[in-house]
Parts: structure tokens; C-alpha cells; sequence
């Protein structure tokens, strides 16, 4: 049985996805979704499970991870939702909650050893084509990276992506 948890709404807008429940399921955001047209991802469905207060099925779905943040559901709906923001704030609840999606976290755990999301193993490719061996990045720049290492330890963020 799913059980709602009825100030699910409330953490939403805290997180900053107030307009939430603005939301009156015409499909405009599904129908105009890049993304959904090549996976299964339907914003509509996670908005009503958001709406519904349904904590577990929404911090736990896949779908939640499929959304690229392009714009185009906030920008086509016709009651102004913003629907990224509502994802965004679905996403940092379900990371204080201990999900990640896997991509994000190989994404994320990039940014932590290379500072930047791409992965730096081409190293010696990059020195035989004449490149210095770590692009021009934080990683590059041994001040700059120690900066970056102190803002990531004070944001608490290399807790979360463990």
C-alpha cells in the first residue's frame, strides 16, 4: 500500500518548487518533452505523485533523473509552473534522502576528483597531441583546485555523493 505523507508538499516548496501545486494535469509538459519522446520519462506522472504527497514513489523513481532541465515543459505551460525548479527541488530531497541516480553520482563523483565532469584517463592522449595533460580546468591549477576541494567540503556535497 502507498502511504502519502501529507507535508511532502510543503518540504517541495521549501526546496523551491513552490509552484507545484499549480499544476492541473493537461499533459503540455509530457507532450513537449524532448527527453520523452526516446525514454519512458513522463513529468506528469512524477508532478501528480508530488502533488499526491507520494514521498517514497517520487524520491525513488527513475523518472525523476531523466529530466535534462531544457525548459520547454515550464516554458509551454500554460499555468507558468515551474516545472524544473519542481524537479530540481525532487532531486535535492531525494539526495538529503540518500538517492542518487547512478549517472548523476559517476557525474558528480568527476567533478570531485578532476574538477570538472569529465573524466581525465586521456591524459596521455592529450600530451601526444600536444595538449598539456590536464586541461585548462581547476585541475590544472593546483590553487585553484584546493579552492574548489575547500567548497566542496564545506557544502557538505562529497558527503553526499560518497
Amino acid at each position: 500500500m502507498v502511504t502519502p505523507v501529507p507535508a511532502f508538499t510543503d518540504e517541495i516548496a521549501k526546496n523551491g518548487g513552490s509552484s507545484a501545486m499549480l499544476c492541473f494535469q493537461c499533459g503540455t509538459c509530457t507532450a513537449g518533452c524532448p527527453s520523452g519522446r526516446f525514454v519512458a520519462y513522463r513529468i506528469r506522472k512524477l508532478m501528480r505523485a508530488a502533488q499526491l504527497g507520494l514521498k517514497d514513489d517520487t524520491i525513488n523513481s527513475e523518472d525523476l533523473w531523466q529530466c535534462t532541465t531544457c525548459y520547454t515543459c515550464a516554458e509551454r505551460c500554460p499555468r507558468d509552473v515551474q516545472i524544473v525548479d519542481v524537479v530540481t527541488a525532487l532531486r535535492n530531497i531525494a539526495v538529503a534522502n540518500g538517492k542518487l541516480y547512478e549517472g548523476h553520482k559517476k557525474v558528480a563523483q568527476n567533478l570531485i576528483k578532476y574538477g570538472h565532469t569529465v573524466d581525465n584517463s586521456k591524459s596521455a592522449q592529450r600530451v601526444e597531441l600536444g595538449l598539456p595533460e590536464n586541461p585548462p580546468t581547476v585541475l590544472a591549477n593546483s590553487a585553484a583546485m584546493a579552492q574548489f576541494n575547500k567548497i566542496l567540503e564545506i557544502t557538505g556535497f562529497k558527503k553526499l555523493v560518497g
